[in-house]
């Protein structure tokens, strides 16, 4: 199933559906094979594997190729520093997308609150007397009690 709950064709490519090996993703990429292993150790670009252990690239993880390989030449970041870009940039994603989660619920939360609402009202007698506020004064008063007087 997708994002949306519907059932996927198995068979439908998308751009997480890994199906290039590493010759042809390091040749879309731009970069060596071997930089494509250094890369799958340290984990920066991590592709699915077959059940023969070899890798699979997918169009996501080659865009994650030639993001890594922009920062490490163009803006001279070092792979460590790049692995931790990757890391919170993933992180900023999954908590944008529980954030539009949690507004959902929010926003569903709230229709079913008013829908509520509206049935307590409909169902209010319309013969009430409406009640008027009873207005508030800032006037003191002291209670002193009698003095009792002693008898002698």
């Amino acid at each position: 199933m997708d994002a949306t709950g519907r059932r996927r064709n198995p068979y439908e490519l998308t751009e997480e559906t890994p199906v290039y090996v590493i010759s042809v993703a390091a040749q879309l990429s731009g970069l060596h094979p071997q930089t494509l292993r250094q890369y799958d150790r340290l984990g920066l670009v991590s592709p699915d594997r077959t059940a023969g252990r070899g890798r699979r690239y997918s169009a996501r993880d080659i865009e994650l190729l030639r993001t890594v390989q922009q920062l490490s030449q163009d803006e001279g970041i070092n792979l460590a520093g790049i692995k931790r870009i990757i890391e919170l940039e993933n992180q900023v994603a999954a908590l944008q997308s529980r954030v539009a989660e949690l507004e959902s619920a929010l926003d569903g939360a709230a229709t079913a609150m008013q829908q509520r609402e509206a049935a307590v009202h409909a169902s209010y007698r319309r013969d009430l007397v409406p009640y008027h506020e009873v207005q508030q004064t800032s006037a003191l008063v002291v209670w002193r009690p009698k003095r009792q007087q002693s008898s002698d």
